[in-house]
């Protein structure tokens, strides 16, 4: 929960639990110990993908009917625009990475425009899902290793990839790794508020989620096979 950009209060656990399960609980317990109803929120950020079909799901579900009900915007926030964001890399052109499972990440193009005071990110092109491996020789492949700075929670996704590419590459320049925090909701909330100020914000009928891959039903779909 956020005050225009300052951080009032935030929850982040470990657990096993679903996210279902313990989000409203958590939520709960932050209004009763800020003493705020949902009603006083001027705006309601969430990530909007990409990330697991559930997670994005739950989350989404709930921002829509609170902002049904209070009638209040929404700010669409990309998960991996919040990594990008936490770096501190001088870097023009940011490379956020996020784990995607079944041995695959996600990943976005970043690049920083407008003034240092901003430190506003466009995104170039589509977000992605690939191999550790795929995604090293895209980067390679845009010629954009020597500009970049990889932009991550968890650097073990791509430290085996990363061995293989220097292992194997004669020359060129190394690819450098920033690790950031894996807790995106403080982040998500401030990229909310600058994006409400600039007047980007959605309703509950347009927000919409952003998977980045198919789903398993798609993956596994087969045509009818002629009798």
């Amino acid at each position: 929960m956020l005050r225009d950009e300052r951080v009032i209060g935030t929850v982040s656990t470990w657990t096993d639990e679903i996210y279902s399960s313990r989000m409203f609980r958590h939520l709960e317990f932050l209004l009763k110990e800020l003493s705020l109803g949902l009603g006083e929120f001027d705006l309601f950020a969430v990530a909007a993908g990409p990330g697991s079909f559930t997670g994005l799901r739950v989350g989404l579900a709930a921002v829509k009917g609170w902002a049904e009900v209070y009638r209040k915007p929404i700010a669409a926030i990309s998960a991996l625009e919040a990594v990008a964001a936490q770096s501190h890399s001088q870097s023009s052109l940011m490379v956020p990475v996020l784990d995607a499972h079944r041995g695959q990440i996600y990943f976005g193009l970043y690049r920083r425009t407008g003034d240092a005071a901003e430190n506003r990110l466009a995104l170039e092109g589509e977000e992605c899902v690939m191999t550790p491996d795929e995604f090293i020789e895209a980067l390679h492949a845009r010629g954009a290793t020597g500009d970049c700075a990889v932009v991550t929670p968890a650097p073990a996704l791509i430290s085996g990839a990363l061995s293989r590419c220097e292992t194997t590459q004669a020359s060129g320049a190394r690819i450098r790794v920033d690790e950031v925090s894996a807790i995106l909701a403080p982040r998500v909330g401030r990229l909310g508020v600058l994006r409400a100020r600039r007047g980007e914000v959605v309703d509950a009928l347009t927000l919409d989620a952003n998977y980045v891959r198919r789903t398993d039903a798609e993956l596994h779909w087969k045509a009818p096979k002629e009798s």
